[in-house]
């Protein structure tokens, strides 16, 4: 990113009040803090793997302009996107089963909305993980070096036609593939006052909707330490699944099962534009999320 273009294409749609400083810098993207004599702003350039971020995200905003961040500025060609501040991530509340009861029914809502835009978002760089192509993407992960024991690896060699059908029963539902956020967790929802917005949408894919909570549920287990019969988890479930339609828990089950996968055909996209040198920091977390996958072929 060259500094000083970023700089003075955040002035032209804001006046700082000071200094713009780093955030954060990332393998896939730079956020700049921005002060405003209101407040703040953020600036984020966003690295080859999630240029297609800003674009989605003024797309939401323009869309759903309550339940995402305020877009200030965008450029699609540079990947650079301006937002104005959402408020408090709900982590730093707790990360509150209650904050989730009253997000994800909006964002469900968002979903089904957006299912008219898949095509378009397809077309503009968001990845394609619909569900028909499950099954080649983890044919795809077979043929990589995955941080497994040998025997793991052996077990989802083994697991690969049944996990076929599973697709195939999944589809077979017929409900609309859509924004798929792929990092709904404590650290990406919002809260200003009683507004709930999410934010960060370069994990994101077009994919079968439900499988949104799979990180949802794993913070929640992981952070918050509960158990998974919780009843939280069917509380919650309900909410997201209300404005879906009736009689859908058994489709969830399985598209959360099917998820799990995805999300680590997910995470294998995030590692190939990794530096090397970042790789084995970034393959802890993906063993894991790989082993959660995992855990589906033993059911």
């Amino acid at each position: 990113m060259d500094r000083q273009r970023a700089e003075e294409w955040i002035r032209a749609h804001v006046e700082p009040a000071g200094a713009i400083e780093t955030a954060h810098e990332r393998p896939w993207s730079t956020v700049l803090r921005v002060p405003l004599v209101d407040g703040v702003a953020w600036f984020k350039a966003c690295a080859p793997v999630q240029a297609f971020e800003p674009r989605l995200t003024a797309g939401l905003f323009t869309r759903w302009p309550d339940r995402v961040a305020e877009v200030l500025g965008h450029d699609d060609e540079r990947a650079w996107l301006l937002l104005a501040d959402a408020g408090t991530p709900i982590g730093a509340l707790g990360n509150p089963p209650e904050a989730w009861l009253a997000a994800l029914p909006p964002y469900a809502e968002l979903q089904r909305g957006e299912a008219a835009h898949a095509q378009e978002n397809l077309a503009h760089g968001v990845p394609d993980l619909r569900v028909a192509t499950l099954p080649a993407r983890y044919e795809e992960l077979l043929r990589r070096e995955l941080p497994l024991e040998g025997d793991e690896v052996q077990r989802l060699r083994e697991f690969a036609p049944r996990f076929e059908e599973l697709c195939r029963e999944l589809a077979a539902h017929g409900l609309p593939e859509t924004i798929q956020h792929d990092d709904l967790h404590m650290a990406n929802v919002y809260k200003n006052a009683e507004q709930l917005r999410v934010l960060d949408w370069g994990d994101s894919s077009i994919s079968h909707p439900f499988a949104s909570l799979v990180v949802t549920f794993r913070f929640l287990e992981e952070m918050n330490k509960l158990p998974v019969d919780d009843p939280w988890f069917t509380r919650l479930r309900d909410v997201y699944l209300e404005p879906w339609g009736r009689d859908l828990a058994g489709v969830f089950e399985l598209a959360i099962r099917v998820g799990k996968f995805a999300h680590a055909f997910a995470w294998a996209r995030q590692r190939d534009h990794l530096p090397e040198e970042e790789h084995s920091d970034f393959d802890k977390w993906y063993a894991v999320i790989l082993r959660r996958a995992l855990a589906q072929t033993f059911r």
